[in-house]
């Protein structure tokens, strides 16, 4: 779990996010990040007021942990009453993660970087069917 030291810390910034047919939402975002139960699990929580009138947009909770058994990371992520689990992946470099999510006929693929100013990025697409992958949000935040 010590490989994920990067992602520790708090952070405030914006983010563009695509939220049914309504188009494009710009957010005011927040996002915390912190070890729990001694290191055995990182918990992720990035929440997202309208820039338009303040009101909550997006809340978002992730549990990340490590199986020994597979060697990989694992992630168990709730939104909007739901909850889904899937692998993570540690970028080559360890400043980065990359997952995905697929629910009936839809996926998702995200990649989050720290760049070495310490900023958070986040990329998400999603694609429905045979589709080609749309944009679903850009994130950017400031360590605090």
């Amino acid at each position: 779990m010590k490989k994920l030291d990067f992602l520790v810390g708090k952070g405030s910034g914006e983010a563009q996010v695509v939220l049914g047919e309504t188009g494009p939402k710009d957010l005011a975002m927040t996002e915390r990040a912190e070890y729990r139960l001694d290191g055995l699990i990182l918990t992720i929580e990035g929440v997202g007021r309208s820039k338009a009138d303040g009101k909550s947009a997006l809340q978002a909770f992730g549990i990340v942990s490590y199986d020994d058994a597979s060697g990989s990371y694992r992630m168990r992520a709730f939104n909007d009453g739901r909850f889904l689990e899937t692998e993570m992946k540690l970028a080559d470099d360890s400043r980065g993660l990359s997952w995905g999510f697929t629910f009936g006929e839809y996926r998702t693929h995200a990649t989050l970087r720290i760049n070495a100013a310490g900023d958070w990025t986040e990329h998400h697409e999603i694609s429905a069917g045979s589709s080609p992958p749309k944009p679903l949000m850009e994130l950017k935040v400031h360590r605090q």
